[in-house]
């Protein structure tokens, strides 16, 4: 019967008049022929899935090439650009020193020889693959009203552990004994927001002596202050992202709740202590004098207390232990010899761009007058200078379209002028359009100096119009769920910024350039802002807008932002591409991940 229905079918439908079956007999095989039909497509599509999960490629791309060479009548503007960037170069190599030897001279001898401990650059040196790391805000802390805190008192950022890309926070005790300022909570809970953004395990090096109590009320009381770092603390080990605490010093106080709260934790023999109130507090309290060993060394928390899982007798010791704690993560990384060939295809893939890198500290304005077209900045970071420009006649003071960037299909966004009335709603589409497709976006700032007036009926009419497609713009920037990265290439002012993914729209990384510029307005543009009601009064206008423009300079340098953490660190221009490439790969790794929500477990009745 089948082999007759088979020819039927085969040969257009037609049922042979030799045999007819009963309709219910019809009826019955039909039904048991499609559902076995649909089992057999379930188990090819099944099949085809995971052999293409297997080979997932990329689908080919044949982006046109941005020709975009330096010409003789560029030559003034990039000149004068150079000269700002290379001085620019110059503070930047100077505050990084002075960060690099932290606490100063005095500080590191008592560090390793009184207190036999390793510095927190050598401590990272044993737990991660390689130096190669992502590091966050490494100028934060300097400049502040209650002094310089290199690196505000502690080292964050992103490295490879076994492979997998970790979030990692390590107190620098040689930097005010490890004390914890204000801003010391800032970078500790900004590192905190990216593991959770990004779903990266987080590492935790505590070596704190707790709080600086004359500084208290910025440390304690509010929301997004020392609290919130364990409310982080539970809130990432609901998500599944995984932490591990390293106690290699005093961790007194609201420290020593962070290993306490970690999923697991390591303690160094004689140097690890963990007490909510340490020795001299208990004399003062008790008048019993009892050793930091004794109180809350390594041994009592992991025979007795039980607060930590593993006992190291150094600190060597204490990493290996770490580094195999990572090891059971529940991911999925490729296999080595699959990774090996999965990098020669996108090494093979990527290409250089056409231009230098090397180029970039040129093209990176002084001032918003000497911006060149964003073009030749973009034609520096794409591969092969490619790019697939989006309308790219309409809105042209705003250019998007995609590239690749190290083998990543990326959106692109750059300011090339005003954020006009077209170009907003020319951004706001496009934002949309790479949501709709999950490719992330990268957004290029350099945004115009002060907010266009309004002198004239026809002037408030294409204000208006801006206005709202640049809240259109917003509200698409705010909603997408694609990651953003930010990278500020000029200046950073106004409502425009907002527009351009500023770091109050949450972007996954933002990075200035050394020449960037943040503030309101720029320097140089505040007089039109300020009243002037008679010409009496246009003297103590001038002095007064002579002492703004003389604050806004000051406050406006990429140096002052990044010792504030309005930002996750200054860049150099040539080293962008690279930085995209590691922020790219950090983000593209949670894919690996094989458990990230908790399924309802079955009832079972005895």
């Amino acid at each position: 019967m089948y082999r007759c229905m088979a020819r039927s079918v085969c040969s257009g439908g037609r049922v042979s008049p030799a045999f007819v079956p009963p309709s219910w007999t019809l009826r019955n095989t039909t039904k048991e022929r499609h559902h076995r039909l649909a089992e057999q497509r379930w188990h090819c599509s099944a099949r085809c899935m995971s052999s293409a999960a297997r080979q997932r490629r990329a689908l080919r791309s044949a982006f046109p090439v941005l020709e975009q060479p330096l010409q003789p009548i560029h030559q003034h503007v990039y000149e004068a650009n150079l000269r700002n960037s290379n001085a620019c170069h110059k503070k930047y190599v100077e505050l990084s020193e002075k960060v690099r030897i932290g606490g100063g001279e005095n500080a590191i001898t008592r560090h390793t020889q009184r207190n036999r401990k390793l510095l927190v650059r050598d401590r990272l040196r044993l737990l991660l693959d390689d130096e190669d790391f992502l590091e966050l805000s490494p100028l934060a802390g300097l400049g502040l009203p209650y002094g310089d805190i290199p690196s505000a008192g502690c080292l964050t950022g992103i490295g490879r552990i076994n492979g997998l890309w970790c979030v990692f926070i390590a107190n620098d005790a040689t930097v005010k004994g490890g004390t914890a300022y204000p801003i010391t909570v800032k970078k500790q809970l900004r590192a905190q927001e990216v593991a959770i953004q990004n779903r990266l395990p987080c590492v935790y090096l505590v070596d704190s002596g707790g709080a600086f109590l004359p500084l208290q009320s910025e440390i304690f009381p509010d929301k997004n202050q020392g609290g919130r770092t364990f409310y982080n603390e539970a809130i990432m080990s609901a998500m599944k992202i995984p932490q591990v605490s390293v106690v290699c010093g005093s961790c007194t106080a609201g420290g020593a709740y962070i290993p306490t709260m970690a999923e697991e934790a390591v303690m160094v023999h004689r140097i690890g202590t963990i007490f909510l109130g340490g020795p001299p507090l208990v004399k003062a309290a008790t008048g019993e004098e009892v050793t930091p060993e004794d109180l809350g060394g390594a041994r009592l928390h992991a025979e007795v207390s039980g607060c930590v899982d593993h006992f190291a007798w150094e600190e060597k010791e204490a990493y290996e232990y770490t580094r195999n704690i990572i090891s059971t993560l529940n991911f999925h990384l490729p296999e080595e010899e699959e990774q090996d060939e999965v990098e020669t295809k996108k090494r093979k893939a990527e290409e250089e761009p056409l231009h230098s890198l090397e180029e970039l500290p040129g093209l990176a304005p002084r001032s918003y007058n000497y911006s060149l077209d964003v073009r030749m900045v973009v034609s520096r970071l794409t591969d092969g200078s490619r790019f697939q420009e989006f309308k790219a006649r309409y809105g042209t003071t705003l250019i998007t379209g995609f590239a690749k960037i190290h083998g990543h299909l990326m959106g692109i966004v750059a300011n090339n002028g005003e954020l006009s009335y077209e170009a907003a709603l020319k951004g706001s589409h496009f934002v949309q359009l790479c949501d709709q497709r999950d490719v992330p976006l990268l957004f290029l700032q350099n945004t115009a100096p002060t907010a266009a007036l309004t002198l004239s009926t026809a002037q408030a009419e294409v204000n208006s119009n801006r206005l709202k497609a640049q809240g259109s713009m917003m509200s698409a920037i705010a909603c997408a769920s694609v990651p953003k990265i930010t990278v500020v290439i000029g200046g950073c002012h106004g409502a425009d910024s907002y527009a351009m993914c500023g770091r109050a729209f949450d972007p996954n990384f933002l990075f200035l350039w050394p020449n960037a510029r943040v503030s309101v307005v720029a320097p140089g543009h505040c007089g039109s802002l300020l009243p002037s009601d008679s010409e009496q009064e246009e003297e103590k206008k001038k002095k007064q807008e002579d002492d703004l423009n003389r604050r806004l300079t000051e406050e406006s340098s990429a140096f002052f932002s990044s010792g504030r953490l309005w930002d996750d660190g200054v860049i150099l221009p040539q080293d962008t591409r690279k930085v995209l490439r590691d922020c790219l790969d950090i983000i593209k790794q949670q894919q690996y991940q094989l458990s990230t929500e908790k399924l309802q477990s079955t009832l079972l009745r005895v």
